[in-house]
């Protein structure tokens, strides 16, 4: 289960650090759990019935954040694990958040944008009441995006007036940020860059293999390939494909974002792959940024990369982990290496409070010292108590959270 996987981590942590047995329980209870049924008018006249969640972990470092995510296998037991990850993504990072999550249970292929719509408005109905620019920020998620964050936007506005600060990411022309689309995977492609030099390994020339063409996916591709980088395998929902000489990153975005299924099959010049197949490619550094649990007890036995870099929340089982670290391979965790999306979501939301809005340079200046701190931080106390980068960066948000908790008390 997704949310037993994350207490297994938490719970590791916790016990290097001595933590109590009454600050470990306050850490793992969610402060709000909500599900509500979304029922909607479909295009033909039937009624859509969908399962909606929004779970609030904690607050203890400020208001909640989280994304929002559309897919059909989203249930309670996942948000409840993605919304404690932001809990200790948002203190890696040192931003003023704590952690939430949302989801609805649909497969947003077969809805119409009309059905999408009516599907987000009627779950911010249901909703409105819980979120808030001081109480819980949603984003973008898997298969929701800036459109998603405006209906969410427009609905909630029309009970507690004109509110851009209610959910991140959002268009630029709706006072979302500029740099925000990117950077998730601006994050991961520095982190990656920083993991492979401490490696040894030059960023020039260094091969790697992406798990999800998606925005965090094909951001990461693109950053890391103007840095000389070779993408030599790639992967989505659509099936796998790998070029040993290198892809064509640009034209590799430019074919997904014509294709109708939104994947990189298809692509000229690639020879078809499989899961396994690329899991084992022969790589410097992988790049899971699709779903969570992707890397089990049989893949971390194949895998050959000497980095894995998380795009994904949540991509690593644990034993899987336990495994790869015990053959030294360095895995920078998804709290950490996919946290430039929620730091410049803090970005966004600063700029609606203050109704001052920053160019994309400066929100890129901005980005990557936060990035960098986070990083060095971890990787500092990674090598001091021998620990792997997973373990330092929960060390340090629990730290953190651990003591925002005691000192507001309980």
């Amino acid at each position: 289960m997704a949310f037993e996987d994350t207490l297994r981590y938490l719970s590791h942590a916790t016990s290097i650090m001595g933590v109590s047995s009454r600050i470990e329980q306050l850490l793992m209870t969610p402060t709000r759990q909500l599900k509500v049924e979304v029922a909607i008018e479909m295009d033909n006249g039937s009624v859509g019935v969908f399962e909606g969640f929004r779970i609030q972990h904690n607050n203890a470092r400020g208001p909640c954040k989280g994304g929002l995510r559309f897919h059909h296998e989203v249930d309670g037991d996942e948000v409840n694990a993605l919304a404690s990850l932001m809990t200790w993504k948002t203190a890696v990072v040192g931003i003023p958040y704590g952690g939430a999550k949302g989801g609805v249970q649909v497969d947003p292929r077969k809805l119409s944008v009309r059905e999408l719509e009516r599907l987000t408005r009627k779950f911010t109905d249901q909703i409105h009441f819980f979120i808030g620019p001081d109480v819980d920020i949603p984003a973008p998620d898997v298969n929701t995006d800036g459109q998603t964050m405006a209906w969410i936007m427009d609905q909630y506005s029309k009970y507690h007036g004109h509110s851009p600060a209610v959910v991140t990411g959002k268009p630029i022309e709706l006072a979302g940020s500029h740099g925000r689309v990117a950077a998730t995977g601006r994050g991961v492609a520095l982190c990656a860059m920083w993991a492979l030099r401490d490696l040894g390994i030059d960023v020039e020339g260094a091969r790697f293999a992406v798990q999800g063409f998606g925005n965090v996916g094909s951001w990461a591709a693109r950053l890391l390939a103007e840095h000389g980088a070779l993408l030599v395998a790639v992967g989505d929902h659509g099936g796998y494909l790998e070029n040993p000489e290198g892809f064509d990153v640009e034209a590799l975005v430019r074919h997904v974002d014509a294709s109708p299924s939104r994947s990189v099959v298809g692509f000229p010049g690639s020879d078809t792959s499989s899961l396994e197949a690329f899991l084992a490619s022969d790589v410097d550094c992988l790049i899971p940024a699709a779903l969570g649990g992707v890397i089990d007890n049989a893949a971390a036995e194949t895998i050959r990369a000497k980095l894995i870099v998380e795009g994904a929340n949540g991509p690593t089982k644990p034993d899987a982990h336990e495994r790869l670290i015990a053959r030294d391979v360095m895995i920078i965790p998804d709290i950490l290496a996919n946290a430039g999306g929620v730091t410049c979501s803090y970005f966004e939301w600063v700029q609606n409070n203050q109704r001052f809005y920053w160019t994309e340079e400066e929100v890129n200046g901005r980005l990557e010292p936060i990035m960098r701190r986070a990083y060095d931080s971890t990787a500092a106390l990674a090598r001091s108590k021998h620990f792997d980068h997973r373990t330092a960066a929960f060390v340090i948000a629990i730290r953190e959270v651990g003591k925002a908790t005691a000192l507001r008390g309980v």
